[in-house]
């Protein structure tokens, strides 16, 4: 399991799955991106860029062990629930047993946040117990952003009547949902941001302690090549136009200063920093 130290922070991903998507197949996953454009960018390879020019990507759960806080980001697939992103299969995996290896037993968590109401960010929020699916962190508050459970549950877009019957829904039934801001503040080093564009609602997460600052960022960008070519947009963006504004605008804040990104689904080593390279930016890891 990674991990980083941001001040008393400390961040630890945790893996559900890892696949390489193709970028050139029956249904791209980066539209625009092309191998010839992949291969500009020479520093993608080879921890995020495949010989084979295919996107490595991971779906986890970082967990956030802050000052009196467990907080889960984005909690992944979760098992038992058959998904069209993964055939009309259920995963089975141990990601339960994995996160509390890294000291986040379930009954321990604090807090839940989701960056957006997407499959693979609210399947764990719920596990199946005795045919019915319940919370699975019986303890914590979901921090879940008002606009995006506003636009979700009024949805029929990918999948989302399942995914919130089986995944939201009863986090609220049990009265463990909170419904908040795109700027809310979770705990003096811990606040959300607006970074809106996959979703309506989309929010990162921001960890400031001890003069260091670091951002989880959700699917405001889902791959590394985005750091460089901003405007490539993924085919589950809500509005690829501001998408891709979001990403321009955080390039522009955040690069050349000491502030750690975690990419929700960068593949290992996962961390790093945006810096200036000629006109545009490059991710070091």
């Amino acid at each position: 399991m990674l991990s980083w130290q941001i001040g008393d922070v400390k961040v630890t991903r945790v893996v559900e799955i890892a696949v390489d998507a193709a970028i050139d197949g029956p249904v791209p996953f980066m539209l625009d991106a092309t191998p010839a454009a992949l291969r500009e960018m020479p520093w993608l390879y080879p921890h995020f860029v495949t010989d084979a020019d295919e996107l490595k990507l991971s779906f986890h759960a970082l967990l956030v062990d802050a000052p009196g806080l467990k907080l889960v980001v984005d909690t992944c697939m979760g098992n038992d629930k058959p998904r069209h992103e993964l055939g009309g299969n259920a995963l089975q995996t141990s990601f339960l047993a994995d996160i509390a290896a890294a000291g986040f037993p379930r009954e321990r968590v604090d807090a839940v946040v989701c960056t957006h109401l997407h499959v693979d960010h609210v399947g764990w929020n719920t596990m199946l117990r005795d045919g019915k699916w319940v919370p699975t962190f019986p303890n914590a508050r979901y921090l879940m952003s008002r606009k995006d459970h506003e636009h979700w549950i009024a949805s029929d877009e990918h999948q989302a009547p399942a995914i919130m019957a089986d995944s939201v829904t009863p986090v609220f039934e049990a009265g463990l949902a909170e419904l908040v801001e795109l700027d809310h503040r979770i705990s003096p080093e811990l606040r959300l941001i607006p970074t809106i564009g996959h979703t309506p609602g989309h929010v990162s997460v921001m960890i400031e302690s001890q003069g260091e600052t670091a951002l989880i960022t959700g699917d405001m960008m889902h791959h590394p090549c985005q750091i460089a070519r901003p405007d490539w947009s993924v085919e589950q963006d809500s509005d690829k136009k501001a998408s891709a504004a979001t990403r321009r605008a955080v390039l522009k804040d955040f690069a050349d200063k000491p502030i750690l990104i975690i990419g929700t689904h960068f593949a290992a080593p996962t961390a790093g920093h945006i810096r200036s390279d000629g006109t545009g930016y490059r991710f070091v890891a």
